[in-house]
């Protein structure tokens, strides 16, 4: 059996795990900081650091107890090495390196794209590749093929902002509190999704890239218009995402003949109302449609420390010393997006 102990530490959430090479999490714990960052209405790049330099101690030893397994007896250290924030990005890297060299053992750089797009794997071993993965979080909204461990091509990506961010200023306007993805996602729960007459950016074009700064225009004036309940502006809103995402991927499907599934991951992956229409989508193709669970959607060591177990058994070897990046594409030789492309 073996054992590769994770960090995760990109964004706002300082997670630790130890996970086998047959999929089993033997131990996982997260720490999430929604508390610190709420009177900021976002993430704080300086709070998050020094929140995870210092609960990412004390985190590891707990794992370890909670597994019984003494870090002597771990195969490999697995830390996202990017893309994220780059503060908490080194804090994880850091003190991975630091494990790796007093104990002697392999250290894996991790990218944190590639632990999101292999997490379906931790849950269901008979997704075969290639599938088609939307990547859909608060920093990132891809369409990728993932044709093998290591191996990705990307599809689509977003041309300005991320469905995730998106979901997360619409809650500040609507005074919805942050995290904005659940908060928006409970407020539709009550709202009528055709009551407010929002734009679905490139619905219907053609284009295999999606774009957001729009529709979160067309939601700030709504609100600014007074003329329509909150229930009503988060249920619409939710619904043109959702209408955005479906049509990107019937193009990116298009492109993929060969796929053997349609996977969703990321932390907008656990919007209920989001899962549904791709699993419509993919019904539609007559494709499996995977999941994660939701602890896997949002971050986690549990598919960083997966990922290198992926990498190990495909034959990869790690760096020899891995870099903290603050933007680590997976498909490097994507071609550049027009208009902007920062998110590429």
């Amino acid at each position: 059996m073996r054992l590769v102990l994770g960090i995760e530490s990109s964004c706002d959430e300082t997670a630790v795990a130890l996970v086998t090479d047959d999929g089993r999490v033997l131990a996982e714990r997260i720490a999430s900081q929604e508390e610190a960052h709420r009177p900021f209405g976002g993430v704080v790049p300086e709070l998050a650091a020094r929140a995870h330099a210092e609960r990412i101690g004390p985190m590891l030893q707990s794992v370890l107890a909670d597994a019984g397994v003494e870090l002597e007896a771990v195969d490999a250290i697995a830390a996202t090495a990017g893309p994220g924030l780059i503060g908490g990005v080194m804090v994880g890297l850091v003190t991975g390196k630091a494990l790796a060299f007093a104990a002697n053992k392999p250290l894996w750089g991790v990218n944190h794209l590639e632990g999101h797009a292999l997490s379906p794997r931790l849950v269901d071993r008979d997704l075969r590749f290639p599938y088609l993965l939307l990547l859909v979080s608060g920093g990132h909204c891809q369409l990728i093929a993932v044709e093998g461990v290591g191996r990705y091509r990307r599809l689509a990506t977003t041309i300005d902002d991320a469905a995730g961010e998106a979901f997360d200023k619409v809650a500040k306007m609507l005074g919805l509190g942050f995290p904005g993805g659940p908060a928006v996602e409970r407020a539709a729960v009550g709202g009528n999704p055709d009551a407010v007459p929002l734009p679905r950016p490139l619905v219907g074009s053609g284009e295999p890239h999606f774009s957001f700064a729009g529709l979160k225009t067309a939601v700030l004036r709504a609100v600014e218009s007074g003329r329509y309940a909150v229930a009503d502006i988060a249920a619409s809103f939710q619904a043109a995402v959702t209408d955005c995402l479906s049509d990107r991927t019937r193009i990116a499907l298009r492109a993929t003949p060969d796929a053997t599934a349609l996977v969703v991951a990321g932390g907008v992956a656990a919007n209920k109302a989001v899962r549904a229409a791709l699993e419509a989508v993919a019904g539609e193709q007559a494709l499996p449609f995977v999941a994660p669970p939701l602890r896997l959607c949002t971050d986690n060591a549990a598919m960083i420390a997966w990922a290198a177990q992926e990498r190990i058994a495909a034959g990869h070897q790690p760096e020899e010393d891995p870099q903290a990046r603050p933007r680590w594409p997976l498909d490097p030789a994507a071609e550049p997006v027009r208009g902007a492309g920062v998110k590429a």
